[in-house]
């Protein structure tokens, strides 16, 4: 990133910098961006950065300004976004908002297969039963709820087995066992993710929940991986015992820190204290006493 350059003062009398909130630099007024929306300035090269880290990690479709104290809580347009990333992360940002809609829009759902992914149309209707929903793509019948195989008569199951999504797959790749499956369901929002490789803590991208691959456990609050360290997912999580070490010590020592932090620095804050009050009591009564006349 780069850093504020120094002119002589003459020279900020005719071209002031501007201050940017991101990286606190001060730059020209050519190399600053504006927000359409809410007005708040930063340079162009923290902002391009802050949008193509969203795009990329798929965080969000709707880019809000990167102030978390702007007042208007502004959002970035398209048009802006698209003069500030290369072609194909904008065409990223296209397909993350697309399916962004598709998710929103009652009337429309995704074909559950794997080897497909369409966008299939529902039937409208007055009620919110489940119906049947034939994709024109690969012409997989599924039930517009569950996403399993048609099942007229019957309830929804609350777990499939993932071979349901797949027909016309007969490979033992997707025969496997329920905890060696390639797709699975969030346990949270229910979307599916599939896994072809790295370490069994999944995140989800959709409600960024996390859990274990293997027995879908939560692992919201389980900062030091405790949870391979027992019972069936006992040393799975594909990380070597080294590197689970060096985890947990990185999370300890950043704990112990703040709290080395706050222990250092408490006697300095209680002895502080009544200098602050006595000042505070000065200047109030230093208004309050009346003008010299």
């Amino acid at each position: 990133m780069t850093t504020a350059r120094y002119r002589p003062t003459w020279d900020l009398a005719l071209d002031p910098l501007v201050s940017c909130k991101l990286c606190l630099g001060e730059f020209p007024l050519e190399q600053m961006t504006t927000i359409t929306q809410c007005q708040c300035v930063f340079c162009t090269l923290c902002l391009k950065q802050y949008v193509e880290l969203l795009i990329k990690e798929g965080f969000e479709t709707a880019i809000s300004c990167p102030d978390s104290a702007c007042p208007k809580r502004g959002h970035l347009q398209e048009n802006e976004i698209e003069c500030m990333v290369a072609a194909e992360i904008m065409q990223r940002y296209r397909k993350l908002q697309f399916e962004k809609e598709v998710l929103l829009d009652p009337s429309r759902t995704w074909c559950p297969s794997s080897t497909c992914q369409a966008v299939c149309k529902l039937k409208e209707s007055d009620t919110a039963l489940p119906q049947l929903v034939r994709c024109n793509v690969c012409t997989l019948e599924f039930c517009s709820a569950c996403k399993a195989s048609w099942h007229p008569d019957q309830d929804c199951q609350q777990n499939v087995p993932i071979t349901a999504f797949l027909p016309g797959e007969s490979s033992l790749f997707f025969k496997a066992d329920d905890d060696d499956a390639p797709i699975k369901r969030c346990p949270k929002c229910k979307v599916y993710i599939e896994r072809d490789e790295g370490c069994a803590q999944m995140m989800c991208k959709n409600c960024k929940h996390a859990f274990c691959w293997y027995c879908l456990e939560s692992l919201d609050d389980d900062f030091l991986l405790i949870h391979y360290d027992k019972g069936p997912c006992r040393n799975k999580l594909g990380h070597s015992r080294a590197s689970v070490i060096w985890h947990r010590t990185q999370v300890v020592g950043i704990f112990a820190g703040f709290g080395l932090l706050l222990l250092v620095a408490s006697p300095f804050l209680l002895l502080a204290t009544p200098f602050v009050l006595c000042c505070k009591c000065k200047c109030s009564k230093g208004d309050d006493d009346p003008l010299p006349t």
